[in-house]
């Protein structure tokens, strides 16, 4: 997660920064959802990313938790739009993963507190997300459909 300005509605936020923003996380998601709508063949899955950050609504996190906000809309609209088609729409929203993006540039001391918001006291491995993705591919996920699951190990 980046951090964002400040003040980002005291001053009239970063107007580029939050374009750029919604650009890459909700537009981008609506143009693969609308492919996937149309290729995707009865039975199929579709599954979108969010995140669990949406709940901490954590200061100058506005145009990302926006963005999210607005997928997991996007994910339910096109669960009914696909409607009669058998095929599942949902969205996985992680809490903090240990990888190298979201590790980048944060100390130690910072780690270990992003780790403790999680009642497991653990970051998320990249492993976790695969799990709950291959959840939801798979026919044991046939019956989850327009859902978020929040796979965060409690981070709310």
């Amino acid at each position: 997660m980046r951090r964002y300005h400040a003040t980002l509605f005291i001053t009239g936020g970063d107007l580029e920064l939050f374009d750029k923003v919604i650009t890459t996380n909700l537009r981008g998601t609506f143009l693969v959802l609308g492919r996937a709508s149309q290729h995707i063949s009865t039975g199929g899955r579709i599954i979108a990313f969010s995140s669990s950050v949406i709940a901490k609504a954590f200061p100058t996190y506005g145009p990302y938790i926006a963005s999210k906000a607005g997928v997991e809309g996007l994910v339910r609209v096109l669960a009914n739009e696909l409607r009669g088609r058998d095929i599942t729409v949902n969205a996985v929203a992680p809490g903090p993963i240990a990888t190298e993006l979201f590790l980048k540039g944060k100390t130690e001391t910072q780690i270990d507190q992003l780790s403790k918001l999680s009642p497991l006291e653990r970051l998320g491995q990249p492993e976790d997300m695969a799990n709950v993705v291959s959840f939801l591919a798979s026919p044991g996920g046939g019956w989850v459909n327009g859902q978020v699951l929040r796979a965060n190990g409690g981070f709310s």
